[in-house]
């Protein structure tokens, strides 16, 4: 669909779009659906590979757009857990526990819905900088999105989805306190070793504080990766070696082999400047613990797409201001509670993996926690909320750490301008399929 301009008026986007992952994606629909003139932007050629496991989580299905049909590779109804190789034990699910996809197909097909919903898509564009005063900017309603080859694109309200060290946060100003490398590795497998993982994922809780591993299983090749604080580099990457090569999967020659930084924001960070704001990783928007993104990515594309559309009906910027700090508020009313009990779980995984791997592995409730969370039946902050043990576990360990003068993950930072009954778990004793396990009983 072809946008239409008013004849000899200036060419002014109600809403530009920088990035078309999933947070850009789901902001440009959201904005698009409303019935606005947006441009979405992508410095890249769709589709691209990104580093990414690629889960996809209850919250992420649920603010997926109506009718989009998910590409998934496999269907995740079993979970071995170990810790750093030792104490495998599988734990299994009737029902779902959450799909798998490859992010090339899933974020075209997240970007075609917003094409469909009217925006209009631009590939092989990048963003230099964001101007909102001078010669550039026609008024005062009117943001300037200046590209590298010099061309300057104007629009009334901006996003930014450019991810975690794109142009759009350092123009707001987002500010992180907590960065962790991930690597990661894509490899091939035979029909017999696929057939093995099929259905069943892997998390191994690693040798370094706060960092573990995964394989997850999309048909004929596994996503094996792991994550840990940056300044770990070597051990990281030790770490991952270490992990493939007792998966009994070293013999096997990745397709692809990557790396990346994530970054979770400050609480007090900045989420707009002016009719800009951010979402997503360009807004240092996931769960501090896992590291999950692509729900934080695609609940606040969604939010952001929203506001934008009333700044973009601003006018003048008193009202702008008003509607970019209702945006704030929205977000740091649901995804901002997320990440704080997120901090408070890492702190705690960083300090007492075993404890953790013990009660997911051989305590029904809270097992059952971690079936209703990756289902979408409830948030780790509603769990917290709702549940009294869980609620008195995590203030007791803020205590200790306040005693001890400890932080729940103040790591790598960079700033800058209630299911039912329906499980069973099975010993693991000998490493299911390819997870590696002691020779003896152990106690963690």
């Amino acid at each position: 669909m072809e946008t239409v301009f008013p004849e000899g008026a200036p060419r002014v986007w109600d809403v530009v779009v920088v990035g078309a992952g999933p947070a850009g994606a789901s902001a440009a629909y959201a904005a698009a659906v409303a019935g606005r003139r947006v441009l979405l932007l992508e410095k890249a050629e769709l589709p691209r590979y990104k580093t990414c496991g690629g889960g996809i989580i209850g919250p992420s299905r649920d603010a997926l757009p109506p009718g989009f049909e998910l590409p998934l590779q496999d269907r995740v109804h079993a979970v071995t857990f170990s810790h750093n190789g030792r104490f495998a034990r599988t734990r299994r699910s009737r029902r779902m526990l959450f799909g798998l996809i490859n992010r090339p197909e899933f974020d075209a097909g997240l970007v075609e819905q917003a094409q469909k919903a009217g925006a209009e898509l631009r590939t092989g564009v990048t963003v230099s900088r964001v101007e909102q005063h001078g010669p550039a900017v026609p008024d005062r309603r009117t943001v300037a999105v200046v590209l590298a080859d010099g061309e300057t694109v104007l629009a009334r309200a901006v996003v930014g989805a450019d991810g975690s060290a794109g142009r759009i946060g350092a123009h707001v100003g987002v500010k992180l306190d907590q960065v962790d490398l991930g690597l990661e590795a894509e490899i091939p497998v035979p029909p017999p070793v696929a057939e093995d993982w099929k259905g069943r994922v892997l998390i191994d809780w690693g040798p370094m504080p706060g960092s573990y591993g995964w394989v997850f299983p999309k048909g004929d090749t596994l996503t094996v990766g792991v994550i840990s604080a940056r300044g770990e580099g070597a051990a990281t990457k030790r770490y991952l070696e270490d992990f493939v090569a007792r998966l009994g999967l070293a013999g096997f020659e990745p397709a692809v082999s990557s790396g990346h930084l994530t970054r979770c924001r400050s609480d007090d960070s900045p989420l707009s400047r002016g009719r800009v704001l951010v979402c997503g990783d360009a807004a240092g928007l996931l769960e501090p613990w896992t590291r999950e993104g692509i729900s934080f990515a695609l609940r606040s594309g969604r939010l952001a797409g929203e506001w934008a559309v009333r700044i973009a009906e601003a006018n003048d910027a008193v009202d702008a201001r008003r509607q970019a700090l209702n945006y704030a508020f929205a977000i740091k009313a649901g995804l901002g509670v997320e990440m704080a009990v997120g901090r408070r779980m890492l702190a705690l995984f960083e300090r007492r993996p075993g404890l953790l791997h013990a009660a997911i592995t051989g305590l029904r409730p809270a097992w059952n926690a971690f079936t209703d969370i990756t289902r979408g039946s409830t948030t780790l902050a509603g769990l917290v909320r709702s549940n009294g043990l869980a609620r008195r576990g995590l203030d007791l360990l803020d205590r200790r750490m306040a005693a001890t003068g400890g932080t729940a993950a103040a790591r790598g930072a960079a700033p800058r301008s209630a299911e039912g009954p329906d499980t069973e778990s099975v010993d693991d004793p000998v490493g299911e399929k390819g997870a590696a396990a002691p020779a003896t009983p152990e106690t963690p």
